[in-house]
């Protein structure tokens, strides 16, 4: 069954990886944590989805910035400064013999609680991190023929309900949305804000084109992803028209072409949304050369200055 985006080439030397637990790498075998673990109990940390490429973390700066961006609106202390992360982070690639086709996923909890219950209060101890990294490459077949998405009835609420700025472990809207979109036959969901506009989907950020123009959500109800403003500055760098506003389904049925952005496989396009097929029903010329465009450009942030 494919999974969309992240759809992966299997590659049995993940079966051997060392994993980072707070400070110690261990044989994934080994690689756990308490029952006690607010992540584990209540959902309560922040992540980050992290790419090795030709020995680089791509875009490092910008995952930290809203890592610790997370942890301070949960009110909570990582308990690891920006470098020394940095260093965990690398001291794991490293141990893993890794350089390239590497996705990594940071993840930070609150830490141990002495009881299983909800209030920050009864944390005791230090923050929880824990650094997985696995060989994973993209697949090609679904980096060249795109995606399927259905639009689901879970919307994306407003910050004063779960503020979707804020990666946190509480993902459970965006499994509902997948799960969803699932049973419709879809590869990922496309989810709407609470007006009715499209949002973005449950793990990647959502475009369309009309004619020379390129459209993505106001950003208001999604994460502040960074390959999507990765996409919107090398539409603006190459003079390509790009919008950042409302828009809705009828927008999306009526579309040329459409895409999805995401730190795994860089941009998809999407051939159907609610079994319309988009355009063409294949990868159109808009988003074969931004595929292109950010190739290069992820290959230059690896490139000594």
């Amino acid at each position: 069954m494919a999974k969309g985006t992240h759809e992966y080439l299997d590659d049995p030397r993940n079966a051997e990886i060392l994993i980072y637990v707070n400070g110690a790498l261990v044989p994934r075998a080994q690689a756990t944590i308490s029952v006690f673990d607010s992540g584990f109990v209540l959902g309560d940390g922040v992540w980050e989805g992290l790419r090795l490429h030709r020995g680089t973390i791509l875009f490092l700066d910008d995952h930290l910035d809203r890592l610790y961006a997370g942890a301070r609106a949960l009110d909570f202390d990582i308990g690891l400064d920006r470098e020394t992360l940095t260093e965990a982070l690398y001291k794991t690639v490293n141990a893993n013999g890794m350089h390239d086709h590497v996705h990594i996923r940071l993840m930070v909890t609150r830490g141990v609680k002495s009881t299983p219950y909800q209030d920050p209060r009864m944390t005791v101890g230090a923050a929880t991190i824990v650094i997985i990294a696995e060989h994973k490459q993209p697949s090609a077949e679904v980096i060249e023929h795109g995606v399927r998405l259905a639009t689901v009835h879970v919307r994306r609420g407003p910050p004063d309900v779960q503020d979707p700025r804020i990666n946190s472990h509480s993902k459970l809207n965006c499994i509902l949305a997948c799960i969803q979109a699932t049973k419709a036959g879809a590869d990922e969901a496309l989810m709407l804000d609470p007006h009715g506009m499209v949002a973005t989907c449950n793990s990647t950020h959502f475009f369309i084109v009309h004619g020379d123009e390129v459209w993505t959500s106001s950003g208001n109800y999604c994460l502040a992803g960074i390959t999507r403003a990765n996409i919107i500055a090398l539409c603006r760098l190459h003079g390509t028209l790009v919008f950042e506003r409302d828009f809705s389904l009828f927008d999306v049925y009526s579309a040329d072409e459409a895409f999805v952005t995401g730190t795994f496989a860089g941009v998809v396009p999407v051939v159907e949304v609610d079994g319309r097929r988009i355009g063409g029903g294949a990868r159109g010329p808009m988003t074969a050369r931004l595929q292109e465009q950010y190739r290069d450009y992820i290959d230059a942030e690896c490139s000594p200055e």
